[in-house]
């Protein structure tokens, strides 16, 4: 899938089937997070892959946006550097993320932003000096998802050309 359709039809999973994501598209999922630029270079990501079930449950109770997590065959918890660009950089690599494995079939969407963030990063060890800043549960959707069936404001509502305000044609 060419990176335009994958942003086209891109959509969030919240069920999964019970399948293992083979470990060559959790290496790709995690080389397409570490590849994403950033600034100065910086990368102040650390990516932590949890496939075991006792703590994806646990994932699931600690953050209120996130009770499907258990369902997933993975999740990779991202933690950031507390530095001026670390939530925009990790939010690229996190886009990469999903988007690469959207092309290999496995769906995902973002947890977190709601609370329990910190319990998660107590529970796998995050040292004090990092935020968590996002759970991304990842496994094949348990139902077809209608690609590219979304709702989205049209292009004139949303880009202007030269100045604000005058329309995108």
């Amino acid at each position: 899938m060419d990176v335009f359709e994958a942003v086209r039809t891109i959509l969030a999973v919240r069920s999964y089937k019970d399948q293992q994501v083979p470990e060559e598209v959790v290496r790709r999922i995690l080389e397409a997070g570490r590849l994403t630029a950033s600034a100065s270079n910086k990368q102040p990501w650390h990516f932590i892959v949890v496939e075991d079930r006792a703590t994806l449950r646990r994932l699931g109770e600690l953050v209120p946006s996130g009770p499907y997590i258990p369902q997933a065959a993975l999740a990779i918890v991202v933690a950031i550097d507390r530095t001026p660009l670390a939530v925009s950089d990790a939010s690229r690599a996190i886009q990469s993320m999903l988007l690469v494995t959207w092309g290999d079939g496995v769906g995902s969407n973002w947890v977190g932003f709601v609370g329990g963030l910190e319990a998660v990063g107590q529970l796998l060890n995050v040292p004090a000096e990092l935020d968590v800043l996002a759970i991304l549960p990842f496994g094949y959707p348990a139902v077809p998802v209608g690609r590219g069936n979304k709702r989205r404001k049209s292009l004139p509502e949303v880009a202007a050309r030269e100045r604000y305000g005058q329309p995108y044609d």
